[in-house]
């Protein structure tokens, strides 16, 4: 069939409408927009070195490529996962010779011996680096590379730009322009809802319903959105380590910020990215102490319920309790005091003269204690009304745990009130 030989056809589509232009290129206007400065480098062919980083199908490929028809310098590219030493040092002969741009793609797949043989020839300006990854460059690269380099950070795309990236690709002799195609705006944007910001993606989807709706001699394709449904493929969401820290805060402000509906939301997107769920459930742990506390003491016994049905019944119904621990945690009335309270007392114990046991709270079980004044004067606090007896317990009596207004600790203020004023 003339579609599968045809050699235009040996490449994939979203390869084919790689723009070839800043006019073409789509997406990115707050970095490429007109004046903006990483678009004037480009056009005035200024560039400098550059990290682009930012989720797959977002443009940091495609932009290198026109970089490399804009410049008058050479222009070497590598990929950081079949390149090695030996491919940065051929880069580096040009490099004495004439001004060299070096584009590695992926380059947060360089190993530290890599990076490191890079690093001199950036600092001295022999190359000018563009470097483009899927990771934030903070945790993937060395930090002198890091700093050397200016660093752009690439959005997923809007649905509107995706939507105008598949009109493109259905009218483009590069794309489907050749062949007569029936699918309305609806169905695009079912491709662009499925595409989540990522251009590849989304004309990827595009050309499997296409291909899978094929048929030589009859016209038009009809697309219809059973069909894209059809070849939307489950797969996991993009969920690198910064997604990962990234995710996790905002679930735990969401928690803290007594909004389940965002606290859901953030869980769902842990659970179908793959993450570890006894991670979530260790950090609505710490959530329920650090955030509830005392206001409501039992939402560190749902947390911890909830820890430990996810490790005996596991995924998927694990989902169940550790939703259930996040709303209640969400909704339950906030406190910190704990949390601060833990933190003034490390403040005093490591900054503070160490205060000595009185003697009548020393350990006084064994023989000759009573010749040492051990637990002498000590007052059981369940021999007295209300089981409870005002006596020293610090050589310098300090507060570091002051209760909030919310929920149960209002009770704990006003009991704590009473028997602090008992001991003046």
């Amino acid at each position: 069939m003339e579609l599968f030989f045809n050699d235009k056809r040996e490449r994939p589509l979203a390869w084919r409408m790689m723009p070839e232009s800043l006019e073409e290129f789509c997406g990115q206007q707050e970095l490429l927009g007109e004046g903006k400065p990483l678009r004037r480098l480009i056009e005035e062919d200024r560039i400098v070195s550059l990290i682009l980083y930012g989720p797959p199908g977002t443009g940091k490929t495609a932009l290198s490529r026109i970089i490399a028809r804009k410049t008058r310098a050479r222009y070497i590219s590598l990929n950081a996962v079949t390149s090695g030493v030996k491919d940065i040092r051929d880069a580096l002969v040009f490099a004495k010779r004439e001004r060299t741009i070096l584009f590695v793609d992926e380059i947060h797949r360089f190993n530290r011996l890599q990076q490191d043989a890079l690093l001199p020839h950036v600092e001295s300006g022999d190359i000018t680096l563009i470097g483009a990854s899927t990771q934030n460059p903070f945790f993937a690269l060395i930090p002198a590379l890091a700093s050397r380099s200016h660093i752009f950070e690439f959005k997923p795309l809007k649905e509107e730009e995706i939507l105008v990236l598949l009109e493109r690709a259905l009218s483009s002799p590069k794309g489907l322009g050749e062949y007569e195609i029936s699918i309305d705006r609806q169905t695009l944007k079912l491709i662009a809802l499925h595409a989540s910001g990522d251009a590849r993606k989304a004309l990827n989807l595009l050309e499997l319903a296409f291909l899978a709706n094929y048929k030589e001699g009859i016209s038009p394709t009809v697309i219809t959105p059973d069909r894209v449904r059809e070849s939307i493929q489950t797969g996991m969401l993009y969920y690198d380590e910064e997604e990962h820290y990234n995710i996790i805060s905002a679930f735990i402000k969401s928690m803290r910020g007594s909004d389940p509906d965002a606290a859901l939301y953030w869980l769902a997107r842990m659970i179908e990215s793959g993450e570890d769920p006894m991670f979530i459930a260790r950090r609505i742990v710490i959530c329920a102490s650090e955030d509830v506390g005392n206001a409501d003491p039992q939402a560190l016994q749902v947390s911890v319920a909830a820890m430990q049905a996810v490790e005996k019944i596991g995924m998927p119904e694990g989902r169940i309790p550790l939703a259930q621990a996040t709303l209640y945690v969400a909704t339950a009335p906030k406190s910190n005091a704990s949390y601060r309270a833990i933190e003034a007392a490390l403040e005093a114990v490591r900054n503070e003269p160490l205060q000595e046991v009185p003697s009548h709270l020393k350990d006084a079980h064994y023989p000759g204690a009573k010749r040492l004044n051990r637990g002498v004067g000590y007052k059981y606090p369940h021999d007295f009304q209300g089981h409870y007896v005002p006596q020293q317990y610090m050589e310098r009596q300090r507060s570091f745990y002051i209760p909030s207004d919310q929920g149960y600790e209002k009770t704990i203020k006003s009991l704590m009130n009473r028997r602090r004023r008992g001991r003046k």
